[in-house]
């Protein structure tokens, strides 16, 4: 018994008459005839009732229809999934973010223009530390990462810039250098203890300028926690200036960086060669996005 011997069935049931059904499934009526018998066979049971003036169900019949629809409805939406899932329509997607994608907005963007257009696809979108990211995604365990970069990628892999941003500070609130509301030199930072986010740039160019080494108290990797070591007082921090306008914690000041911007930026990384569709959908977007110019 195949599936076309449950749609002619069902096409002979709805029509009552041989004829018809055979020209709306364009085959001969021998032809129905021979697989309606065909179907009797395998069922066992007498499932049309034919004269040389009418067709009629059988109680078989009635009850295997039943059946038959529901069977032929599970197919058909078997079917469509299918295909949808081979164009990129349905499926999931697997994001990693670090946490100043979400802070700049990146993430958001991307995945609700992305659901407004495709809404049956599901996005699955976890937090990562940002040096796990590349090898994540070289795995497959990760369809598409956003990070702040610089970060190194190895050849499978390519990014697009999606928000630029400039490096600040981020001080105890009873710090000396908290208290004024100019750019803090460079040179004046060398004697504090810092406290390292996800992406240590910026740190290691307010370094340069003051021509001293660091020291490092932490690297606690998410953006919060950085802050929360800054509002204790034990550290300070250079970090994204975006933090300015979305997380006011107590006992945090904010003061930017004297000299020339420290640029920082928010990029998407992906494999250059995706095979699955959705997935090839979502990149593409992010490829459409224009770039933001330098700040």
């Amino acid at each position: 018994m195949e599936i076309r011997h449950l749609r002619a069935f069902a096409v002979v049931a709805r029509e009552l008459h041989f004829a018809r059904a055979a020209e709306l499934l364009g085959v001969s009526a021998p032809t129905l005839t021979v697989q309606i018998q065909e179907l009797e066979r395998a069922v066992q049971a007498r499932l049309l009732q034919r004269t040389k003036r009418s067709v009629a169900l059988t109680a078989a019949g009635a009850a295997f229809l039943a059946e038959s629809e529901a069977v032929l409805a599970r197919f058909d939406r078997a079917v469509d999934v299918g295909r949808r899932a081979g164009r990129g329509e349905v499926g999931a997607i697997a994001l990693g973010y670090v946490g100043s994608a979400a802070y700049s907005g990146v993430l958001q963007e991307q995945t609700r223009r992305f659901l407004a257009r495709w809404p049956e696809v599901e996005i699955r979108a976890r937090e990562l530390p940002m040096d796990e990211l590349p090898s994540l995604l070289e795995d497959g365990k990760v369809d598409v990462a956003f990070v702040r970069t610089p970060v190194n990628l190895p050849a499978s892999l390519s990014s697009r810039v999606l928000a630029r941003d400039r490096f600040c500070l981020a001080l105890p609130r009873d710090h000396d250098l908290a208290r004024g509301d100019g750019p803090v030199a460079a040179r004046a930072l060398a004697g504090e203890s810092f406290v390292v986010p996800e992406q240590g740039s910026g740190l290691q160019e307010v370094a340069r300028r003051g021509r001293f080494t660091p020291r490092i108290s932490a690297v606690p990797g998410s953006l919060l926690a950085v802050l929360t070591q800054v509002s204790v007082g034990a550290s300070v921090a250079v970090v994204p200036s975006v933090l300015r306008r979305v997380i006011a914690l107590p006992h945090v000041a904010y003061r930017d960086i004297a000299g020339a911007v420290i640029p920082s930026q928010v990029a998407a990384i992906y494999r250059r060669h995706e095979r699955a569709p959705g997935v090839r959908r979502f990149v593409a977007q992010i490829l459409e996005t224009p770039e933001p110019k330098p700040r």
